[in-house]
């Protein structure tokens, strides 16, 4: 035996106790959830079955806030906020989006949409940034407060979100169901699919899947608190107005990394009722927030680094290990990542060490072993059955979301995964003791983010007539009708408007809902010819896309065709501003060009 096989024969029983320690702790976990999948299957009477549209029509509607908290996403926030306005038809909703004073493209940007939309407001930090999410937050609060004395309106429910978020369609209404009830809802949240190649954001696949399929359910059902994930999240005003009674009116603590995992613990301990609505599939697609999450190793560890600091270490800190016992035993979960993310590594090691030298050993047809391991084989083969089953588990529920193509690759992004978190494990404790050293405040690591492109939700959009159907501006006969009597080259919307069923102006409405599209109504008079023309005339010719403004490192396009990825790359030739697409009737469109393209050259735009 060699140096190597002495030092790892000295480590495989404490890492094997280890494992069986944390093994069973989840193995104790899916115990729980599997019984609850059979009690439903039981008495499907006392499951948890989502709300029907009669419950949501009936509830009653309560005025939502929707806070979102910005540091330099000028990039992004005005797509949200349009995408996100257009598909949630909740009313009455405002959006209250925070900024910095010295943040000033982002300001722009907010201020662009606000012009155009009366339900979006802009709340004002009074100090320079970044500062902390939580501390933005507090002030989006302020800024809701001055709002409701002015308009002497009250705001029931507060919902959370980041500049990234996709919101369901349903989101605002599903909240506004279960808040008649909880005062703390959550939906899930679940990352938007990514081939394969990127490992990085797959691992955020696998643990979300999981983790909303299984974790979160078991805690609730065991009595434990119900963590926030920060988007998604739901709180009355009551709950709201008990965080901030509880910290001499801040809703959140400003020095918190994760105040969406406090704000949690701290509502359950102040008698608070809490909900989790579950991962539910209408018609394939599961009612949550959806996003993209880091795809390089570095930007996910940067935002571990953050979690890690502020559930595990910060919370400790904070909420000792105070509770029920429970509540307990989840802090030990949320914490025993200390322990296990550095050792995962160690595991991964040993486990392809091991590997490896049992095929060289089988193929010289020599003895294999690591000279304790034969005194410890029962506890290696229960550690290895535990990992298989774990492996399993993840394996499913990944695949109820993205397919079992996606899921068989759970396996090797788990060591991927494990590589990640305990780098941003070791950094997470390098930092909060150096802080607790020096007496300083922890730095806000903000997430860089990005929207999805437009083909990534194609598959979840429900069809243009049941749309139409639903509006009540089409029967369900009419609709089945022209289904059988539509010509190949027609398309659904043009057949109608020809046989006069409906105008343009209607198809376009259900249009832009179902593509999440803002619908202008322009006016020549409203567009600089300067703009107008700012794009060739063989590229406005072809694709049909007319400029018509150009706000905050945007350029605003109307087009009455769907955009697609290939115009989207042949406009990026001749703009560096980011294109921003609108939906115009044809007749809209028709108008427009003649009025402020007739006789145009159309000149290149160098912006």
């Amino acid at each position: 035996m060699n140096w190597l096989d002495g030092w790892i024969a000295a480590w495989l029983a404490p890492l094997a106790v280890w494992l069986l320690v944390s093994g069973l702790d989840d193995l104790f976990v899916d115990f729980v959830w599997l019984a609850s999948l059979l009690r439903r299957k039981l008495r499907p009477a006392a499951s948890l079955t989502p709300p029907d549209p009669q419950s949501l029509a009936s509830a009653p509607r309560q005025r939502i806030a929707v806070w979102i908290p910005l540091w330099q996403e000028h990039r992004v926030i005005g797509r949200m906020l349009e995408r996100n306005l257009a598909a949630c038809r909740y009313q009455p909703v405002d959006f209250f989006v925070g900024c910095y004073p010295n943040d000033e493209p982002t300001v722009e940007a907010v201020k662009e949409v606000c012009g155009r939309h009366p339900n979006v407001h802009i709340a004002l930090c009074p100090h320079d940034g970044p500062t902390s999410k939580a501390d933005c937050l507090n002030w989006i609060y302020q800024g809701m407060l001055d709002f409701e004395r002015e308009q002497g309106v009250h705001f029931d429910i507060i919902v959370t979100h980041d500049a990234e978020d996709w919101m369901h369609p349903l989101e605002l209404e599903w909240i506004n169901f279960y808040a008649q009830r909880y005062d703390m809802v959550q939906l899930p949240v679940l990352p938007l699919p990514t081939p394969h190649r990127y490992l990085t954001h797959g691992v955020y696949c696998d643990e979300f899947a999981e983790y909303q399929h299984k974790d979160v359910p078991v805690r609730l059902r065991l009595g434990a608190a119900l963590p926030g994930n920060g988007v998604g999240t739901g709180y009355t005003r009551r709950a709201i107005e008990l965080l901030a009674a509880s910290h001499n009116g801040r809703v959140f603590e400003p020095r918190e990394l994760t105040e969406d995992y406090a704000s949690g613990l701290r509502l359950r301990r102040l008698g608070c009722s809490q909900y989790f609505a579950g991962v539910h599939l209408l018609e394939g697609v599961p009612v949550a927030t959806r996003e993209y999450f880091p795809q390089s190793p570095r930007a996910a560890i940067r935002q571990r680094r953050r979690w890690v600091t502020g559930i595990a270490l910060q919370g400790w800190e904070q909420f000792g290990w105070r509770g029920r016992v429970a509540e307990v035993y989840f802090l030990w979960r949320d914490r025993k990542g200390l322990i296990g993310n550095p050792l995962s590594v160690l595991v991964n090691f040993i486990f392809l060490y091991g590997a490896l030298t049992w095929i060289a050993a089988e193929i010289a047809g020599e003895a294999w072993g690591f000279g304790q391991a034969a005194h410890t084989q029962w506890l290696l083969a229960a550690t290895l059955g535990m990992q298989l089953w774990r492996m399993a588990v993840r394996c499913v529920l990944v695949a109820r979301i993205y397919g079992w193509a996606f899921a068989i690759g759970s396996p090797l992004r788990i060591l991927w995964a494990n590589a990640i978190n305990a780098v941003a494990t070791v950094q997470a404790v390098y930092d909060y003791e150096r802080a607790r050293l020096g007496k300083r405040s922890l730095a806000w690591r903000k997430t860089e983010h990005r929207l999805p492109q437009r083909a990534t939700l194609a598959d979840n959009r429900r069809r243009l007539g049941e749309l139409l159907v639903e509006s009540g501006w089409l029967t369900a006969r009419d609709l089945e009708q022209a289904l059988a009597s539509k010509p190949a080259d027609l398309r659904l919307g043009e057949y109608l408007v020809r046989l006069r069923k409906l105008d343009e102006r209607q198809v376009y409405s259900a249009l832009s809902s179902q593509q999440d599209l803002p619908l202008e109504n322009l006016q020549p008079e409203q567009i600089p010819p300067a703009v107008a023309r700012s794009l060739p005339a063989h590229l406005v010719e072809r694709w049909k896309v007319l400029p018509f403004r150009v706000a905050s490192g945007n350029l605003f396009v109307a087009s009455p065709e769907l955009p697609s990825e290939k115009l989207e790359r042949e406009l990026r030739q001749h703009t560096r501003l980011e294109i921003r697409f609108h939906l115009v009737t044809p007749s809209d469109f028709r108008r427009l060009a003649e009025a402020l393209l007739a006789g145009s050259e159309s000149p290149a735009a160098h912006s």
